[in-house]
């Protein structure tokens, strides 16, 4: 399992959102709330973020926890961004992925971040990764349920989907193959945010200045709302609109 926070708003210190507050994702690496599975995130973290005038955001990832990384807090002080995503991991399995496999993922405008795990890893998605192009396989970070899913995410993208269908058709086919799975995905180009919620927590939080979509709230403020389960979330800084997603069919 993980966490994982997005956000789109004013510029802001990395830090400010993601070490700061009294339960930031800092906290949530070794004190998680709500998660459904697992209780230390210290298998690698990381955070995508994006700058001014350009709209191909940078990537911090590292293997270990992020409490560890004091590099990393020096950063975190002083990056201003209007638009970031960040994750703590916890591996499903063993793994020699190392930095590879931690979140988020990304493509041109796009991070992605997966919160949960795919029941019967990996023989439960073979036929579902068969419909890929090989090139796309053969370009996985790494070789983990999450990398998987992003892919075919991706490939929608690529195809013409709109954030949300990407991730809620995702969501529908992996859950059909793999039943019992949780897939709580994240996904930003800058601009928008778009989530599912399936088998985890997920909350969000609308301001004068930002939005914020994440595991866990980060601190009281009495404006964050829960996401139902079995959700779809889209939001930008104007609006947030959650869809029901349908369990597939037996």
């Amino acid at each position: 399992m993980c966490r994982h926070i997005a956000f789109v708003g004013e510029p802001v210190a990395l830090g400010e959102l993601l070490l700061r507050p009294g339960h930031a994702l800092l906290r949530q690496s070794w004190e998680p709330r709500t998660q459904a599975s697992g209780v230390v995130n210290a298998d690698g973290f990381g955070v995508g973020w994006y700058a001014e005038g350009d709209p191909v955001p940078a990537r911090y990832r590292r293997a270990g926890p992020i409490w560890g990384d004091l590099s990393f807090a020096d950063l975190a002080r002083v990056v201003r961004s209007g638009a970031a995503l960040a994750a703590v991991r916890s591996a499903t399995l063993p793994g020699a992925d190392g930095e590879a496999a931690a979140a988020p993922f990304g493509s041109g405008p796009w991070l992605f971040s997966h919160n949960g795990a795919v029941a019967g890893w990996p023989g439960s998605l073979a036929a579902t990764a068969g419909t890929l192009p090989a090139e796309e396989l053969l370009s996985l970070e790494a070789r983990t349920d999450s990398a998987l899913l992003w892919a075919l995410v991706l490939h929608r993208l690529r195809a013409g989907d709109a954030p949300g269908p990407a991730l809620a058709d995702t969501v529908r086919e992996a859950a059909a193959a793999a039943p019992g799975s949780r897939l709580n995905l994240l996904l930003t180009d800058g601009v928008t945010i778009a989530a599912t919620t399936w088998g985890d927590s997920l909350w969000y939080l609308t301001g004068p200045d930002r939005v914020v979509v994440a595991s866990e709230p980060y601190d009281a403020d009495p404006r964050w709302r829960a996401v139902p389960e079995h959700t779809l979330v889209t939001a930008d800084r104007v609006d947030v609109t959650l869809t029901p997603l349908k369990e597939p069919s037996a």
